[in-house]
């Protein structure tokens, strides 16, 4: 699919009053990167939590499951809140509240306790999530927010990375509970780093009015903007492409290509690299191409991708080569629908810039939930469901991004 030369750089937006540097970049992107590596980390430690704990497996992944629904909850919390407050100080309120829980996770005396605490890290760890992309909508605009973005999903995607590694490493010197010491550290230092780097990007003339009543009229607001819906579809039917490989790569990597459990970890690790390489190159690219024609681009070798891995896998020659080589097209395409998706999504509701990235966060955080337990429908032994999971997906998103006003979409691009 070629892509779309840019229009000329716009003039800077006048309601700016927070610059990018280097170091508004570095801390963004750090509020970024504690959640995904609160999620990944303590993974590796799942067998002896649940022996002290004295539960099972099932028991365990509650906590996780607590976590995503404090961070889809979080979002629709501090998002409006946000759009109210400004941003500075729900950024504040809530990396204070998920470095205060998270260190309670370290000395938690029962999975109840754990669970209830896991709920708050993510309730509070949203802040950083929803608010950090708000604060890009204030400070940029077009192709340098769709840059900026760029450079935070690249910087975001290594916590996936080396998360996994980490807690292992930590889990084998010092125990789990040490694992969530260190991250309460790790959310600690991003609380420092916010309360002397973050700005108060939203001038107080652009913020909402108070009130349950007013949070709900801007959540309303971006929810009948034609515009920010279809990139909030494209971007979120981009993730539960991805989700669908998040759940089914076991059953693949393992079952399916039989490679050894190291083996998978590194394939595993080996797709979110290509994501994150992608995304810079996002970064790169935004200056020639629109973030549109990218955000095009990229769904399209995702669709492409897994439609080419559904039929090989349907007709049974599904090998490792093949498998690789596609997987690795649709990780370039994720990467660009990330950075692109969310910078035109938010770049169309300027006016509630908080509320339309807590939407966006959720609906993220929905479609990946109900997109991962369909993954095993079919068996262990199988990537049908898989490919079947990720080419809806990506044709969803197709469909999402055309229904998109094209007037809007030449505005925000």
């Amino acid at each position: 699919m070629p892509l779309t030369p840019s229009s000329p750089p716009r003039p800077p937006h006048t309601d700016r009053r927070a610059r990018t540097s280097v170091a508004l970049t570095a801390v963004l992107a750090l509020l970024s990167f504690v959640m995904p590596l609160a999620t990944d980390m303590y993974l590796p430690a799942f067998p002896t939590m649940a022996d002290e704990l004295r539960t099972n497996a099932s028991g365990v992944q509650l906590t996780l499951t607590a976590f995503m629904v404090g961070l889809a909850l979080g979002q629709l919390v501090f998002g409006p809140l946000s759009d109210r407050y400004g941003r500075r100080r729900p950024i504040l309120i809530g990396t204070g509240i998920c470095a205060v829980a998270t260190a309670l996770c370290a000395v938690a005396p029962s999975l109840e306790w754990m669970i209830l605490l896991r709920w708050l890290t993510g309730v509070g760890g949203a802040a950083g999530l929803v608010v950090g992309r708000a604060v890009v909508a204030d400070i940029a605009r077009g192709e340098q927010a769709a840059r900026l973005f760029g450079i935070l999903m690249a910087l975001g995607g290594v916590a996936p990375i080396v998360a996994p590694i980490a807690g292992g490493a930590v889990v084998t010197a010092a125990g789990w509970r040490a694992v969530f010491w260190v991250l309460a550290a790790a959310s600690l230092v991003t609380f420092a780093a916010a309360y002397v780097i973050v700005p108060e990007s939203l001038p107080a003339a652009r913020r909402t009015p108070v009130g349950a009543g007013a949070v709900a009229r801007s959540v309303r607001s971006v929810l009948a903007d034609r515009a920010y819906l279809g990139f909030t579809g494209a971007f979120a039917f981009g993730s539960a492409a991805l989700f669908c490989y998040i759940s089914g790569s076991p059953f693949l990597l393992q079952n399916v290509l039989g490679l050894s459990v190291g083996q998978a970890s590194a394939a595993f690790a080996a797709g979110a690299l290509t994501a994150t390489l992608s995304s810079a190159l996002s970064a790169r690219l935004v200056g020639r191409f629109t973030p549109w024609s990218l955000l095009l681009t990229g769904l399209v070798m995702l669709a492409t991708a897994a439609t080419v891995a559904l039929a090989v896998t349907a007709a049974d020659r599904l090998g490792r080569i093949a498998a690789f080589t596609l997987l690795a097209l649709a990780f370039v395409g994720l990467g660009l629908v990330f950075a692109n998706g969310t910078t035109l999504a938010i770049g169309a509701v300027p006016h509630a810039a908080g509320a339309g990235s807590a939407v966006l966060g959720t609906a993220q955080s929905a479609l990946g939930a109900l997109a991962a337990p369909l993954m095993g429908l079919g068996g262990d032994r199988t990537a049908l469901p898989l490919f079947l999971g990720m080419t809806v997906s990506a044709g969803l998103a197709l469909l999402c991004l055309a229904a998109a006003p094209r007037k809007q979409i030449l505005g925000n691009s």
